[in-house]
């Protein structure tokens, strides 16, 4: 049972997390956490410092828990290591490609170029959500389960950023348009494609970088 809650608060935050109502620097309230899950306040700590662990949130002496907040060396060297698990999973994605799995990938990819024709900046949200959906089918047809949760622990601390890039003009139709490319090529079965075209997909120019950092300061 005491596990079962600690999951449950630790789920709660991810999810918040993934939805954008709990943003980088926010403090993590122990009180409203055992309202929302209806816990004690044992499972809350204890999902926290799982969570510690996993570098997504941050204990200040005396002044509670935040949510993890990279500054740019942080996040520069986060992205970096998460350009390359995607690329991985692209490559092995490509090997690996089930009938199944190359239908969800084109769908989700369709997606995405469908939500790019409008490329309205102020429902960024909804496009972020079709990208979400689109690296998880990538991740999941990797058929890696390890690299699986490394990519999701990767992500969830630069989700914010992410969210907020696509507010910037032409960011959707150009993720849209490097969506396609890469899914040609893992449906082409080219894994060194798909591997060079997912990691050029994260190379950010240092504007754009920067502007992902200053959106959720």
């Amino acid at each position: 049972m005491a596990k079962k809650q600690t999951d449950a608060v630790a789920q709660t935050i991810l999810h918040r997390i993934e939805n954008g109502s709990l943003m980088p620097g926010d403090l993590i309230e122990e009180k409203d956490l055992i309202e929302a899950c209806n816990v004690s306040r044992t499972p809350v700590r204890e999902a926290l410092i799982q969570l510690e662990a996993d570098g997504l949130v941050v204990r200040h002496p005396r002044k509670g828990v935040t949510l993890f907040h990279p500054n740019t060396d942080q996040f520069l060297a986060i992205l970096e290591v998460h350009a390359t698990l995607e690329a991985q999973a692209a490559e092995l994605a490509a090997e690996r490609l089930s009938p199944e799995m190359a239908n969800v990938i084109e769908e989700c990819t369709r997606n995405c170029e469908a939500f790019a024709e409008s490329a309205d900046p102020d429902q960024h949200t909804t496009y972020y959500n079709l990208n979400r959906l689109y690296h998880a089918a990538i991740a999941d047809a990797c058929c890696n389960p390890y690299l699986l949760e490394m990519i999701k622990l990767n992500a969830r601390k630069l989700m914010a950023h992410y969210r907020l890039r696509y507010r910037t003009a032409g960011a959707i139709e150009k993720s849209a348009k490097e969506h396609r490319e890469i899914t040609d090529m893992i449906c082409a079965r080219d894994s060194a494609g798909a591997r060079a075209h997912m990691l050029a997909h994260f190379n950010y120019e240092r504007e754009t970088v920067m502007h992902m950092i200053a959106s959720v300061r």
